[in-house]
């Protein structure tokens, strides 16, 4: 095989945990080509890739929007010869394509998701709940199912070696510095607000660390500014920097704290240490950051969580007690113990 053609379109986090895969897998095997479909935003995630992984960046709100969009995608990566096709996606725009290139004999593979296990997993009692294959394993077993032969040995987009700190809102280092990303997409993974802030109060009376905080929409900016008027020793990030920089910026890090969301596998990246914070879902899902410890995934035990695989369905006790009892100081404590702070 001379070239392959790998798909992964979304969510986010999603793409960005292809990446230790992909450049595995590229790194063991220099003499094949490796093109990577995704949306033009993902395509920043693929910072420093091995020479031989493309990007083919396909605009689906756009360019590529619909079911007509779908075949001129398809006529358009038929330009290029692919020896096969693995789909790291396996939804239904994915599928056209795979049908498309299988109808002229192209090899084609896609990763199991384990739905059937996932199931089990949130309507299982919470004391017999067990680890899942990672969303790396099963993006590794797609690509060996075409033969191909490598180990996971992926350590950061930076090869070990932080980039220089060239960035526009902050250039020098000077402390320990802990990032935290508060949003994510769903209730059920974002923990309280109010909460939030008496983690950055806390922080901010230790002088000797500087909190970067992390946000995206115009919402989310007003709260981090809100907070950087109350508390010292707080930058607040949002709407300064693209995903890049910010990607660069996280390396530089200390600490990141994040929920389940795509701030915490950014930040794997790079070899951050992640402190995840857990409701509606599980990290024995197999979504945890690219190798982050378990112990750092922070959560509440109780009966009814895991409620959800992805955390987009509704509390089932309507005051999502699985991120509301979840305690600051325990928090806390944990950035401390990770950042061998004395409390």
């Amino acid at each position: 095989m001379k070239n392959i053609l790998v798909i992964r379109m979304s969510a986010l986090g999603d793409v960005a945990m292809t990446i230790p895969v992909i450049y595995s897998v590229a790194k063991y095997n220099p003499q094949i080509t490796f093109t990577v479909l995704t949306q033009p935003f993902s395509a920043n995630f693929f910072i420093n890739p091995p020479s031989n992984v493309r990007i083919f960046k396909a605009d689906t709100k756009a360019q590529y929007k619909g079911s007509k969009g779908i075949l001129y995608l398809c006529n358009d990566l038929n330009k290029n010869r692919y020896d096969a096709i693995v789909d790291l996606h396996n939804v239904i725009r994915s599928k056209a394509i795979r049908a498309f290139f299988s109808l002229k004999g192209v090899k084609t593979v896609a990763i199991d998701k384990g739905r059937k296990e996932k199931k089990d997993l949130v309507s299982s009692d919470f004391n017999n709940i067990k680890p899942l294959k990672t969303s790396f394993e099963r993006y590794a077993d797609a690509f060996r199912r075409i033969g191909l032969q490598f180990e996971l040995d992926f350590q950061s987009v930076y090869n070990n070696e932080k980039p220089q700190l060239n960035n526009p809102v902050i250039d020098n280092k000077d402390g320990k510095w802990v990032g935290i990303a508060p949003f994510a997409k769903h209730t059920g993974k974002t923990y309280p607000i109010d909460k939030c802030e008496e983690i950055i109060k806390t922080l901010s009376a230790d002088n000797s660390i500087k909190i970067l905080l992390f946000g995206a929409d115009k919402e989310q900016k007003n709260i981090l500014d809100s907070w950087v008027e109350k508390y010292d020793n707080t930058i607040s990030l949002a709407g300064k920097l693209k995903i890049s920089q910010e990607i660069e910026l996280m390396s530089h890090l200390d600490l990141m704290v994040s929920m389940d969301s795509a701030n915490m596998h950014f930040a794997s990246l790079v070899n951050t240490p992640v402190i995840s914070i857990w409701g509606a879902t599980h990290p024995y899902a197999g979504f945890l950051g690219w190798n982050q410890k378990h112990e750092n995934a922070l959560g509440v035990d109780m009966e009814c969580r895991p409620c959800s695989v992805y955390g987009n369905k509704a509390c089932m006790r309507g005051d999502y007690p699985c991120m509301k009892e979840l305690a600051v100081s325990h928090i806390i404590n944990r950035i401390y113990k990770v950042m061998e702070i004395p409390v």
